[in-house]
């Protein structure tokens, strides 16, 4: 494990997973890499992550460093012969992304990024609706990321919002494996002039239309971090044919699930979102709820976003269960470069004033690319 803020939430879930062992603790911080290892009786610490790299016991690392970081250290631990768990985004950059990409082609060796959203119990919920055929023809998507980043670490001030916008892209594409192919965004607003100077970005909102490959819908994007008034939120809104289903506008309030045809006031119904602990392995079913934590050890991450949807556990079974089948994760590297992308590729929209942009071709199907 590599990063031991947001990190140290995944610790005990590796210990407790029947397929797993966490060998080994990487921070920069001594005091605090003793101190996580303490507190959950990991005995191997590194202080430094290349010394890590050189351990031949490590099979993998899962990647929780800040986001500056996170294109170089997959990279060299791929070079080192790890298959890779990242936290989001993949990259800051095109470049990066491609060569994360290639990399894994290169080696064989599997890349996952883990994206909450996409392991949620509210995707999980949306996702079983549509797989059932219960949402009917899908006929529009929408997603929103909305957070208050002041006071977080020295690399956040300023960033563009859809550089950190995966969480609201990855549920859009995951729900049919879909491929964004073309993208169009405009800012809105303005944040502080010390926060602009660190990214040269501007806008205090930006907002995203994504075509898909060979599909009829297209999705909706907006993102905020800085100088907006709005409690934290992830939503995703899915309209079918037959159901729709509209995130809650406030943190612990309900969901809706609409219902066509039905007499105007009994369309909607304010629903409770069920758990899918029971597709876990036992050890570490109780990790998809946030009472297993110790709220004083919590990562403000986890807590501003409601326990993330449960989705812990099931990122890490993911991840230990494409290891040991020897099968591709999801996401692997392209679909993660393809969902990552797009936010790049909109603020480069937002800045032009919203002129269409291409997704780049290696996060593309093969089909779309040659045509």
């Amino acid at each position: 494990m590599i990063g031991l803020g947001f990190g140290a939430e995944f610790i005990p879930i590796y210990q407790q997973h029947p397929d797993a062992e966490l060998a080994a603790i990487c921070r920069r911080d001594r005091a605090g890499l003793d101190e996580v290892g303490d507190h959950f009786g990991v005995d191997k610490r590194y202080t430094d992550y290349r010394e890590l790299l050189k351990d031949p016991d490590i099979d993998a690392v899962h990647i929780n460093s800040p986001i500056p970081d996170h294109a170089w250290m997959t990279l060299e631990a791929l070079e080192a012969g790890k298959h890779v768990a990242c936290t989001v985004p993949m990259a800051t950059s095109i470049e990066d992304c491609q060569r994360i990409v290639d990399a894994v082609e290169r080696t064989g060796l599997k890349y996952m990024m883990m994206e909450t959203v996409v392991y949620a119990r509210e995707y999980l919920y949306i996702k079983e609706l549509y797989d059932t055929g219960e949402l009917g023809k899908l006929q529009f998507l929408q997603a929103s990321h909305m957070q208050d980043m002041d006071g977080w670490p020295d690399y956040w001030p300023g960033l563009p919002p859809m550089w950190y916008a995966t969480h609201c892209v990855g549920p859009m594409l995951a729900l049919t494996d879909a491929t964004a192919e073309v993208v169009s965004c405009f800012g809105s607003g303005t944040i502080r002039d010390e926060l602009i100077e660190h990214y040269g970005s501007p806008f205090a909102v930006e907002s995203a239309h994504i075509k898909l490959q060979d599909s009829d819908v297209s999705a909706r994007i907006y993102r905020s971090l800085f100088d907006v008034a709005r409690q934290y939120r992830e939503s995703i809104d899915v309209y079918g044919s037959k159901q729709a289903f509209e995130w809650t506008l406030i943190e612990g309030g309900k969901h809706v699930l609409h219902t066509a045809k039905k007499p105007e006031p009994e369309i909607p119904q304010e629903i409770d979102v069920p758990d899918f602990a029971h597709r876990l392995p036992e050890p570490i079913q109780r990790f998809t709820t946030k009472g297993v934590y110790d709220d004083e050890e919590t990562h403000l991450s986890f807590t501003q976003g409601a326990g993330h949807g449960g989705s812990h556990p099931h990122l890490v079974h993911e991840f230990v269960s494409a290891l040991t089948e020897a099968r591709a994760p999801f996401p692997d590297a392209r679909r993660s470069a393809n969902w990552t992308c797009v936010g790049l590729c909109a603020h480069e929209s937002a800045l032009k004033g919203g002129e269409l942009v291409r997704l780049p071709e290696f996060t593309l199907r093969p089909e779309a690319v040659a045509g």
